[in-house]
């Protein structure tokens, strides 16, 4: 140890009583390996060996110094004034205790480092756990008024929806035939390359799946692959998560976001491709709503490549599916929905 090696050359001169019974007698001090050497300055016979871990001071900040081998209440003790001698055996005795094991600092230390661990993994799990709940317990009523924020924001960069009164009479009955729900079908006058589903049963098309189309199927395929996707990704869940936690609390405990929660999130919406369900579950919808799947996979990819399993797999590829989508007349109303009109 440095602290040893440093004083193993020190002497100094000290007082000893070996009991109460005894006299003091007069001994030279010196450092040994991890112990205080007292020995007769006369003979140089060593008289004593003190442990220096277990010294003891009985006067702190007093002078001459009084020592013990070990408790306080020893009455074997050692009286020192040399300064030199003193400073040594205090930093011997600091070097000595510091060099020893701590377990219990070190259990503090993991606890310390567990609990941290904890609370890191509370605030990393508590914001997305409180935005899930959120959307989980929002009544319709929220649900509509999140759907209409961002349908608001969707007009102001694609223009407003389209209402041309046959057009939205036809419109209205669509979702109830193809999807046998009580969604609202919302078309805007651009091209949108697919349908998206907002919170409150509202689902956004783009006027591409309209006009110019020569079945009202292709605007039903897309109709159904948004109302798949909002099945396993709510989106009032997606909503809340772009607005963020504070949002979500406010949402609770208001009963409505705080104004700009969603700002850009429509935008951010139209930049992404509609997800796309997989085949098997898309083709099993179809044949339950009675709408062909060939319309929908061209589409997509009008050569027909890349969603080769929609066209071959259709389940009225080779036999009638009953009931039309729409009639005719209806088919040619909805065509014309965007022709002008007042908005939704």
């Amino acid at each position: 140890m440095t602290a040893l090696s440093a004083f193993q050359r020190l002497e100094a001169p000290g007082v000893w009583r070996e009991g109460p019974e005894a006299r003091l007698r007069d001994v030279v001090i010196s450092v040994g390996d991890a112990t205080l050497i007292l020995s007769d300055p006369l003979s140089e016979q060593p008289l004593s060996h003190w442990s220096l871990p277990a010294v003891t001071r009985l006067n702190p900040g007093q002078l001459p110094a009084i020592y013990a081998p070990g408790a306080p209440e020893n009455d074997e003790i050692l009286e020192i004034d040399d300064e030199l001698m003193i400073s040594a055996i205090e930093k011997v005795h600091l070097a000595i205790r510091a060099s020893r094991p701590h377990p219990g600092r070190l259990r503090g230390g993991l606890v310390a480092a567990a609990v941290a661990l904890v609370v890191l993994a509370g605030m990393a799990w508590i914001p997305g756990a409180v935005v899930r709940h959120a959307a989980l317990i929002a009544p319709p009523a929220q649900r509509e008024a999140v759907g209409r924020q961002i349908l608001a924001q969707l007009s102001a960069s694609t223009g407003t929806p389209c209402a041309r009164a046959a057009g939205s009479a036809v419109l209205d009955r669509l979702p109830q035939r193809i999807t046998g729900l009580d969604s609202r079908v919302i078309v805007l006058p651009t091209t949108l390359r697919g349908a998206r589903a907002l919170p409150g049963k509202l689902i956004v098309i783009g006027n591409d799946l309209v006009a110019g189309q020569d079945t009202p199927d292709v605007a039903a395929g897309h109709i159904l692959a948004a109302e798949l996707t909002a099945r396993d990704a709510d989106p009032m869940a997606e909503a809340l998560d772009y607005a963020g936690f504070r949002a979500a609390v406010t949402l609770l405990t208001r009963g409505a976001l705080p104004d700009g929660a969603l700002l850009g999130y429509g935008e951010t919406l139209l930049s992404h491709p509609p997800p796309r369900p997989a085949d098997d579950i898309l083709l099993a919808r179809f044949e339950e709503a009675g709408v062909a799947s060939t319309p929908y996979a061209r589409s997509l990819d009008p050569t027909g490549e890349s969603v080769l399993g929609l066209i071959e797999a259709d389940p009225f590829r080779v036999r009638n599916p009953g009931e039309p989508v729409l009639s005719d007349g209806e088919w040619v109303q909805l065509q014309r929905i965007c022709d002008g009109g007042a908005p939704a």
